[in-house]
């Protein structure tokens, strides 16, 4: 069920409390099983994860702010300057005394001295917090670093394992409040394109498309896009991944991808338009990559594996392309959470190969793709595994191939 978009003294909606609580305990039994004294997390997702906080995009990958996660213990969040106070009145699930000012060594953009003694003594801080929680002995995963953190690290006689591999598999199976805001950020997307298939039309440009499905978000309360993508015309074919300045002309076909997020939780979000009118092969090229589509997600249920969802979808050389590395992307599934990309991924390069059992409560994208000359279309379905079978979240309608200021 979508709910409202804010928080009421009338309804128990988004069980913020329950959500926290979920998270902190699917990865510390993930912790356990990798046999982690710590997690030390740079990640902004995995901080938001595990902390419940977040501060804005600006703060992304210079490692200005993290977290750390002790086996037994209560998590440190490292906040930056003021924030800290912030944070300390806000946000009550953490104890005061676990958010500390941090020693920001913005990645290296210092000369090499000063990189040096700041990451330095972000190690003593960590040591800190392991000795407080008596595993300073124990091997810690981290989820990225630069060689700056990863030479203190070694200095300081620390074992380092992959901490990515806890944080991914924790974040796998989401709770049903994560499920809950899921659909509300995909919902924010079935509504921006009510506001575009009036906006596309001949002249507009793709950049200015772009834009207007960035403002209408923000206004409706998305917190992050990760990225849109918007090809029209000849573009479309070989897909580009990207959105350029071409306008757009009569009979183009447009394809549209939507990452956004709300309360943290990501869309991923494919619709293929025509514009003015639509010829047979656009027709053609639309419907191969809708069946395929609809048949890998015709299969969903927990208990399969991402190999039975793959091989529902053509080969590489049945698309025309060499092998699989060289037409990745193009027939792909994806976890999708706080990050735009989580497990599982499903694809035919490794998936038939290395099947991941598919669970309940499990959430991802399916996306294909077709093309022929001049015309490329892409569509993508994001999915919820039930108990008994799956739903689909993504309403904007797909069955047909949608014209746009028909002429």
């Amino acid at each position: 069920m979508t709910l409202g978009m804010m928080a009421t003294d009338v309804e128990r909606r988004v069980d913020f409390e329950a959500m926290r609580e979920y998270k902190l305990r699917r990865v510390r039994e993930q912790m356990d099983r990798y046999d982690l004294g710590a997690l030390l997390c740079l990640d902004q997702d995995n901080v938001r994860y595990i902390t419940s906080t977040y501060l804005n995009e600006w703060a992304r990958g210079k490692y200005v702010r993290w977290c750390v996660l002790p086996r037994g213990g209560d998590p440190v969040l490292f906040e930056v300057g003021t924030a800290t106070v912030a944070k300390q009145e806000l946000c009550p699930w953490l104890k005061p005394a676990n958010i500390r000012p941090s020693t920001p060594w913005n990645r290296g953009a210092n000369v090499r001295a000063v990189n040096v003694a700041l990451t330095k003594q972000v190690v003593k801080e960590l040591k800190g917090v392991l000795q407080e929680n008596k595993v300073a002995n124990m091997a810690i995963g981290v989820d990225e670093m630069d060689v700056y953190l990863l030479e203190a690290l070694g200095e300081a006689g620390f074992r380092v394992c992959n901490g990515y591999d806890a944080m991914f598999d924790a974040r796998l199976v989401k709770s049903p409040d994560e499920l809950k805001i899921i659909e509300l950020s995909a919902s924010l997307v079935d509504g921006v394109y009510a506001q575009v298939v009036d906006f596309i039309r001949p002249g507009v440009r793709e950049n200015e498309i772009v834009a207007k499905i960035a403002g209408w978000l923000i206004e409706h309360g998305v917190d992050r896009i990760s990225g849109i993508n918007c090809v029209s015309g000849p573009r479309s074919n070989p897909h580009p991944h990207d959105f350029s300045d071409r306008l757009i002309r009569p009979g183009d076909l447009v394809f549209i991808d939507i990452m956004s997020h709300y309360l943290g939780y990501a869309t991923c979000y494919y619709r293929t338009f025509a514009v003015t009118h639509a010829t047979p092969r656009q027709r053609d090229v639309y419907k191969r990559a809708y069946d395929w589509l609809q048949a890998s997600i015709d299969v969903v249920r927990p208990g399969i594996t991402t190999a039975d969802i793959a091989s529902r979808w053509p080969s590489a050389k049945d698309m025309g392309y060499a092998d699989e590395t060289a037409a990745w992307g193009l027939a792909i599934g994806h976890g999708i959470g706080l990050s735009h990309h989580e497990k599982p991924w499903i694809t035919r390069m490794y998936s038939l190969d290395h099947p991941v059992p598919v669970e309940a409560r499990m959430h991802f994208a399916l996306e294909t793709f077709y093309g022929e000359g001049d015309d490329g279309a892409r569509i993508e379905s994001q999915i919820i595994v039930t108990d008994t079978g799956h739903k689909v979240i993504t309403k904007w309608p797909c069955e047909e191939l949608m014209v746009c200021s028909p002429r």
